[in-house]
């Protein structure tokens, strides 16, 4: 009795503390990959309009009509802008420029610029993004443009530019700024400027500097128009948010009704069919509070900027139905597919989707706002082309009484065909089924809807029990914030030769695709749940240079730029960092799964890199690795560490594979350079970043596979004199990335907690990483990259990386085996 006494205890304990109410910088709302993925970046979901990862505005806009009042309880109209002077993203227009030095009045009106040369908008050094190539350091350029209503009150300049930049109108200093932004901003057009405005022609003069990477420059002049509260429609009270591996759920009160909104992605990690259906579920379930009847009718908008680049883009949309199922659909007139690549960039090809079953009480339209009016008296537009439209579903729900209703959205997207791979264009997992289309996956979605909620409810307590298990409630609350954000940062696609291919997108990095060391610190949530996966994310680099395609001795960085993966595209290699990470990652394939047969499949490639580590990884010439965000390191500890374990997981390899003497010969190495490493790079109570740099030191969160995989080879001291030095290095939100700055890696963090054998130990590193996932003032999806004086992002952000943070899960899984 007593032993059914605690057991209920504790399943009522789980039960609350899986139920509580959740922290986040963001909230993932629908996740699929990197393009279909949209988030709200504020705790109230009617603070601000929805969001895609690189912070464009994908709007979803939810009002619920009780009784006749109208209550908001999803979204924020977003700041909308007529156009004066319409920027390269709308028209293709003309402006005179030059790359060599105008002298100082190349900013007025009088300058004679009829020897400049001529070019479309934008410019730059992206050929899927510019129409003029600019390649050099510098570019001047001057727009002549005729306006003729001087009416217009809040004027902006639009802008996109990379690097530091100077706008002047008519002379006049619009804005100056050293930096870039690579997308298009809006800022206000000082007075001073305004007034030089006149009717008739005007001049637009810009100079722009490229000090490294990427270059680009477009403008033109906007009116943001200014939006009077309705006061007609209220705002529902958000009671409460609750965030989990597969859902985010808010409570509202809407006056005499209850609403639970739940955003549901089926990224089910061991369900490849599930993981692949760009579907997500929007529920609402009403409940009246007062026992009584209520009218309600429910109303959702979702922006068409959902399909396109940038709001600029044209679209067509139209309503249909199918399957039994009311659709409305969009997607850029020019269709594009696969041409657009690079880091902040959406999708400008392919279609969205807005499902709901068809019955009598559903209203479909198209518009081009989301006020009451529109909302709840649509339209009878089914069929509308233009810009920045809404696709508008009305339900009715009759009466709710206190049994309470359910109605169900779902949003899907097609993209046709979603990478391309060595110039082969590769159709999305779900579409290898033959005869599948959009709407077949939309009406399965629909049928199935009650058992796949089921399962992602079974796999929401089974991610949560795992790591509430392995390391804590505080680490589980991480893990979850982590699930979604890290597999929606990849695509599932099939290579032409059939393999598995899972491709992430370097987010807001670079943009590359299937980077190698994006794909090492991902892994532990692959390992512990799907290993498929993870072979998945190495398939491509192993075929690269398998191919012949790449032949170099050491491991290539990436396969190209998102969605491109053609070959390389990053300027610089990472043979130590790479080699290591590969090799390291197929030993841990092998221990999950048993055997060897992957590194079989692949044994000449890894014994080349390998190879190369036993003369190049012990004490690393200066190169690039994925810590030099201080500048690059020669003789790096952490780099070297991570060529040992590679090579101890190479001879663990061979010795599953029956090579005794090459397991033999790389067992004694290792142990050679251990003995090397510790004496070149002791420092008295911890050991150094470099071994030529005493008084420094490095988080070597590289030592992790040693312990993981059982291999043994650096002694217990080691680990203990570095987990006790890092516990004197801690700040407030956590301990840095090493001694030449304060900012840290939030899942190399978790990665160095766990070489802790003490719990108190591990809890004092992952406290602060908690902390700052709930405290920082950096809303965004959760950037592994942090300052960990002030809790706010250094850079990145909505990257896979923080499939890391499930390191303790997997060391819980493999500690039988």
């Amino acid at each position: 009795m007593k032993a059914t006494f605690i057991g209920v205890l504790l399943f009522l304990n789980y039960t609350l503390l899986f139920g509580q109410s959740s922290k986040a910088p963001a909230y993932p709302l629908i996740t699929h990959d990197t393009y279909f993925s949209i988030w709200s970046n504020t705790d109230e979901l009617t603070e601000s309009p929805t969001k895609h990862w690189t912070g464009a505005e994908h709007s979803l806009i939810g009002m619920i009509e009780v009784d006749g009042i109208a209550y908001r309880f999803m979204g924020k109209n977003g700041d909308n802008y007529k156009t004066i002077v319409p920027a390269g993203d709308e028209v293709n227009y003309e402006a005179a420029y030059t790359e060599t030095n105008p002298g100082e009045n190349w900013m007025n009106p009088d300058l004679d610029d009829s020897k400049w040369k001529k070019g479309i908008a934008p410019f730059g050094n992206n050929p899927t993004m510019s129409k003029t190539e600019w390649n050099t350091k510098d570019i001047w350029v001057r727009r002549k443009f005729v306006v003729k209503d001087l009416n217009a009150e809040a004027l902006y300049l639009k802008l996109n530019h990379d690097d530091d930049v100077e706008v002047y109108l008519n002379g006049e200093v619009v804005y100056k700024v050293k930096g870039w932004t690579n997308k298009y901003i809006y800022v206000p057009i000082p007075e001073a400027a305004k007034s030089k405005l006149k009717a008739g022609e005007n001049l637009l003069a810009i100079h722009v500097i490229n000090n490294v990477g990427g270059a680009i420059l477009d403008a033109g002049i906007v009116e943001k128009i200014v939006e009077k509260p309705n006061p007609k429609l209220q705002t529902a009270v958000q009671n409460k948010v609750t965030l989990n591996a597969t859902q985010t759920i808010y409570d509202f009160t809407c006056g005499k009704v209850d609403l639970t909104l739940t955003f549901t992605s089926p990224l089910l990690i061991n369900d490849l069919t599930l993981l692949s259906r760009p579907v997500s579920y929007i529920s609402a379930k009403m409940k009246a509070t007062d026992n009584l009847l209520h009218d309600v009718r429910l109303y959702l908008g979702a922006s068409t900027d959902i399909a396109v680049n940038t709001p600029a883009q044209e679209v067509k949309a139209n309503q249909y139905t199918a399957n039994g199922l009311a659709i409305l659909k969009a997607g850029t007139t020019s269709q594009n597919i696969l041409k657009l690549k690079g880091d902040d960039v959406r999708i400008d090809w392919g279609y969205m989707y807005v499902a709901v079953p068809k019955t009598s009480g559903v209203v479909q339209s198209i518009g081009s706002g989301a006020d009451v009016a529109q909302a709840f008296n649509p339209t009878a537009n089914t069929n509308l082309g233009g810009k920045h439209l809404l696709l508008n579903t009305l339900l009715n729900a009759g009466k709710v009484g206190s049994s309470g209703k359910e109605q169900v959205f779902m949003l899907g997207y097609d993209d046709i065909q979603s990478i391309q791979y060595f110039n082969t264009n590769l159709l999305p997992w779900w579409k290898l089924t033959k005869g599948a289309t959009i709407e077949g996956e939309l009406a399965k979605a629909h049928t199935n809807y009650a058992a796949i909620i089921k399962k992602c409810e079974a796999l929401n307590r089974m991610i949560y029990k795992d790591a509430v298990k392995a390391g804590g409630e505080e680490y589980a609350r991480l893990c979850e914030l982590a699930y979604r954000q890290s597999i929606s940062a990849h695509k599932l696609v099939k290579s032409p030769t059939g393999d598995l291919l899972f491709m992430s997108k370097e987010n807001f990095s670079n943009g590359s695709i299937n980077t190698v060391d994006v794909t090492y610190p991902s892994a532990p949530l692959f390992l512990a749940y799907n290993p498929a996966l993870l072979k998945g994310m190495l398939n491509g680099i192993f075929y690269y240079s398998e191919s012949g395609k790449w032949g170099k001795p050491f491991a290539a960085h990436d396969l190209g730029t998102y969605p491109i993966a053609n070959g390389q595209t990053y300027g610089e290699d990472m043979p130590v960092e790479e080699c290591g990470n590969m090799i390291s990652l197929v030993a841990a394939i092998a221990k999950v799964e048993g055997n060897a047969l992957y590194a079989k499949k692949h044994w000449k490639t890894l014994s080349i890199w390998a190879d190369y580590l036993s003369k190049e990884g012990l004490d690393p010439a200066l190169q690039l690795c994925t810590d030099d965000f201080a500048g690059h390191l020669a003789r790096n500890a952490n780099l070297s560490v991570k060529a040992i374990v590679a090579l101890g997981g190479y001879a663990q390899l061979a010795e599953q594979l029956g090579e005794k003497q090459t397991a033999e010969k790389y067992r004694k190495l290792t142990k050679e350079m251990v003995s090397k490493w510790m004496e070149m790079a002791a420092d008295g109570d911890h050991y150094a970043l470099t071994f030529n740099d005493k008084g420094t030191w490095s988080q070597k969160y590289n030592l992790i596979w040693d312990k993981l995989l059982k291999m043994n080879l650096f002694p217990k001291e080691v680990y203990e004199k570095e987990i006790a030095y890092y516990l004197t290095k801690q700040n407030a939100f956590g301990l840095p990335l090493d001694s030449r700055k304060t900012y840290t890696k939030s899942d190399w963090v978790i990665w160095t907690a766990v070489l802790a054998d003490k719990k108190q130990d591990f809890d004092a590193l992952v406290e602060p990483m908690y902390k700052y996932a709930t405290q920082t003032s950096s809303r965004v999806p959760i950037s592994d990259w942090h300052e960990t004086t002030t809790g706010k992002m250094v850079g990145f952000q909505a990257r896979s990386v923080v499939g890391g943070y499930f390191m303790k899960v997997l060391e819980d899984k493999l500690r039988g085996k």
